[in-house]
């Protein structure tokens, strides 16, 4: 079995769920595509990486990224920094022949995106992956298999949502997710759009114009080092966009921060000639799915939404948890990664790749464009 030595470059949250689903291939894989070693992390303070490195095993640590990508005994560079620094982080880890893999979003501007995806081009032989985990939903690859199979004939709309509620308290710190120096120009819609943009243009096809109305509604929360104090927060709590598809197809996409009542709510709805899907995150284990060609009788014959019991059932070499068990947020991450690893292992392009990311970006790029003219905004072409 082939070794893969990854270096992972941050270890806060996100850091911490990549590093947790590497060690969790050969649970839930069998086999697993590579023996995986988590040979060293990179992390802005001595102090944490040093955490990093005592509690999690790695074998080394460093405050500088540049150092882990020059390492020679370092095959993946795994990106879970601030989106700002993920355009050196990429360039410097293609540069040194890494393989990599990137959180979302894929950067903070679209010449920023520009850039990476044609570094990415000019490395066919390195495999580079985005982190946009909930194409990996069970139930979502199902929806995924009913559309591209006509299940729902010409797509005409769609309702999408992206919603948390984290925010809602409004003497939460200010972090670098409210900073647009280090997150980009936009809140939620970056956080949060990012990934839903991503699962539209997967299920349904390209963005070709939007529309983007969006708010910051807490407008000041208080510092980390003085509670006392009181920051600016620059970036939106709120976002909403009006799309039209290439294909025609029409539809809303909201994600919030401020979405009191609900924990981590992806909602998906998609209608079309034939049939319709809808989806919920915090109904994970099921896709509904209507079927617009069985028989209407009086009392409503044979139509209306059936829930798919779609649970755990990846296909083999998946393993654990069982097809009939229930699945999880976590789980979504390691199919992911496992998803990577594989084509990694057999030499194979990744998806979604870094010009994934940079599809996304466009659509992000557009969004801001349109908040401020007022008007639709072609989507520009990466």
């Amino acid at each position: 079995m082939k070794t893969l030595r990854v270096g992972i470059v941050g270890h806060g949250f996100m850091g911490k769920v990549h590093a947790h689903a590497y060690r969790s291939l050969p649970f839930y894989y069998d086999p697993a595509p590579a023996r995986i070693e988590l040979a060293g992390v990179a992390t802005h303070t001595e102090s944490s990486w040093k955490r990093a490195v005592n509690e999690w095993g790695f074998g080394f640590g460093c405050a500088d990224f540049r150092e882990l990508c020059a390492r020679k005994d370092i095959d993946i560079i795994n990106c879970c920094t601030p989106n700002a620094s993920h355009k050196d982080v990429l360039l410097a880890a293609l540069e040194h022949g890494k393989h990599v893999y990137m959180d979302k979003p894929l950067c903070t501007t679209l010449d920023d995106a520009r850039i990476m995806a044609a570094a990415a081009a000019k490395h066919p032989e390195l495999i580079t992956q985005m982190t946009f985990q909930y194409r990996f939903v069970p139930a979502l690859l199902r929806a995924k298999e009913l559309i591209d199979d006509g299940r729902l004939g010409t797509i005409y709309s769609a309702r999408v949502c992206y919603l948390h509620a984290g925010y809602v308290d409004p003497n939460r710190p200010i972090s670098w997710r409210l900073d647009t120096a280090q997150s980009g120009l936009g809140g939620a819609l970056f956080d949060l759009s990012s990934h839903v943009i991503d699962l539209t243009r997967h299920l349904l096809g390209d963005f070709a114009e939007v529309q983007h109305l969006s708010e910051i509604f807490i407008k000041e929360r208080p510092t980390k080092e003085d509670p006392s104090r009181k920051a600016r927060v620059e970036v939106d709590d709120i976002s909403i966009l009006t799309f039209r598809l290439a294909s025609g197809a029409i539809g809303t996409l909201e994600s919030s921060r401020l979405a009191t009542g609900v924990q981590d709510e992806i909602r998906f709805e998609a209608h079309g000639s034939k049939g319709a899907i809808r989806f919920n995150l915090m109904q994970p284990n099921y896709l509904e799915f209507y079927d617009q060609t069985l028989p209407e009788g009086v009392y409503g014959g044979e139509r209306g939404f059936k829930a798919i019991e779609c649970v755990a059932r990846y296909p083999k070499p998946a393993s654990l948890p069982g097809p009939k068990n229930t699945i999880g947020w976590e789980r979504f991450h390691v199919h992911c990664l496992y998803t990577f690893v594989n084509n990694v292992v057999n030499g194979k392009p990744s998806a979604p790749d870094i010009l994934d990311g940079a599809k996304t970006q466009a659509v992000l790029e557009a969004a801001l464009k349109a908040q401020k003219t007022g008007t639709w905004e072609k989507v520009p072409k990466v």
